[in-house]
This record gives structure tokens, C-alpha cells and sequence, in this order.
């Protein structure tokens, strides 16, 4: 049966003009970017084959583009449309901060974090730079490293700090091996940024770590 077939409270683009997006399932969502499925599926079949095969919609959509063209059921135009999205939801996210929204809990850092770091296959170092009311002035990708880790240099934070004239900061980076937990370099590391900003009177409010699962903040584990 086609989609056009079916009752019009299960067609994926019907119930989420309905319910709203969030009502419907990752194969669901997924589907409306197919657009139709494959020889013998629909759109919806297509879309939950192709999760169950690859193993859900992080691993799925966390592929570059070009490797997504190559997938049954995908193709150039949808795997462009795919990342297309994607990338609207972070410039979305980031859209936010410049206009000036302040970061108020360790869970907006936490998101933004992750949003921007979380699928990358290496350790990236980031820092985003705020006013005295912790709103952004500035996010940037400072120091990358390989799959074992990245060298972090507190002079150059610093540097950055008083060109942004940051009155604050938080600092984030990705494990790549999924584990969110914070280790002991992440420890030490934390401390000597610390140290080393508040020298130029600049707190550094939490150091994000993005993993698999929720990011976890060291500020709010009580390790900053």
C-alpha cells in the first residue's frame, strides 16, 4: 500500500502538521526527506530498513554525504537534502546565540556542544567565548587532535579571550570513542585553563565533554 493509501492521521507529512514533528518516529521523519521508498517499499519501509541496517539515526546521518549517496534507498539528491537539514539545525542553533541569548544551565551549553562536535571521528577542542551576561560573542574550534586525543594550549585561549573581551567562557571537546566521561587529562587540562584566565579576570564556567548520550558537564559533576 502506498503512503497515499493509507489513513490520513498515519501519513508522516499529515501528522506533522497535526501533532507537530516531535510526535513522529526517527523512521517517520526520515521518510518525509525520502520523499518515496525503494522497489516494493514505501517511503516509511525504506526509511526503517535502512535504521535498523546502519544502526539507528545517529550512525546513519553522522556518515559524511558522500558516503550516504552510496546507500540503497538514498542517492545524491536525498543524501544532499540530508545534510542540507542537518546543517540548518546547527547555523539554527548558533542563530540564537548571536542574536544574544544567554546561556542560563549547564544543559543549553551541553546541546550546543554537542550539536556542533558530537559524530566527528576526531578530537576537537572548542570554546565558546561570552559577555559579563553570559551571552555568546563567540564560538570557536581552537585545537584538533586524532582519535587519541588533542593538544590544548592555554596561551591561545587566553589570547582569543581578550581579543572577543570575553568576561567569560566554557570550553567543550568530543570524545570520538563515545564515552562522555570526563578523564584525567580533561581534569588537568580544565584546571590549567582556569588558572590561566582568571590571571585576565575571565571565569570559565563548565567544560562540556560530548560522548555518546547526554554531554556531561564537569561544572555541574562538581569538577570544575
Amino acid at each position: 500500500m502506498h503512503i497515499r493509501d493509507w489513513p490520513a492521521d498515519e501519513r508522516p507529512r499529515e501528522k506533522l502538521l497535526a501533532r507537530g514533528p516531535q510526535q513522529l518516529s526517527d523512521a517517520e521523519l526520515l521518510a518525509l526527506f525520502l520523499g518515496s521508498g525503494t522497489a516494493g517499499q514505501d517511503a516509511v519501509s525504506t526509511a526503517r530498513a535502512l535504521l535498523a541496517e546502519h544502526g539507528g539515526l545517529r550512525p546513519l546521518l553522522d556518515r559524511d554525504p558522500r558516503a550516504l549517496t552510496a546507500l540503497r534507498g538514498i542517492g545524491p539528491a536525498r543524501a544532499c537534502l540530508l545534510a542540507a537539514a542537518l546543517e540548518l539545525g546547527h547555523r539554527h542553533l548558533a542563530a540564537g546565540l548571536q542574536r544574544g541569548e544567554a546561556l542560563t544551565d549547564p544543559g543549553a551549553a551541553g546541546r550546543y556542544f554537542a550539536r556542533r562536535l558530537r559524530g566527528l571521528d576526531h578530537e576537537v577542542f572548542a570554546v565558546l567565548y561570552l559577555d559579563n551576561r553570559h551571552r555568546a560573542l563567540a564560538f570557536e574550534e581552537l585545537f584538533r587532535g586524532s582519535i587519541d586525543g588533542a593538544e590544548v594550549h592555554p596561551r591561545i585561549i587566553v589570547q582569543r579571550a581578550l581579543a572577543h573581551g570575553a568576561a567569560a567562557a566554557i570550553i567543550g571537546h568530543n570524545h570520538p570513542s563515545g564515552h562522555p566521561d570526563p578523564s584525567t587529562a580533561d581534569c588537568a587540562v580544565t584546571a590549567r585553563i582556569r588558572q590561566a584566565l582568571a590571571l585576565v579576570d575571565v571565569r570559565l564556567l563548565d567544560h562540556i565533554v560530548v560522548g555518546d548520550g547526554p554531554p556531561t558537564s564537569m561544572a555541574a559533576r562538581g569538577l570544575l
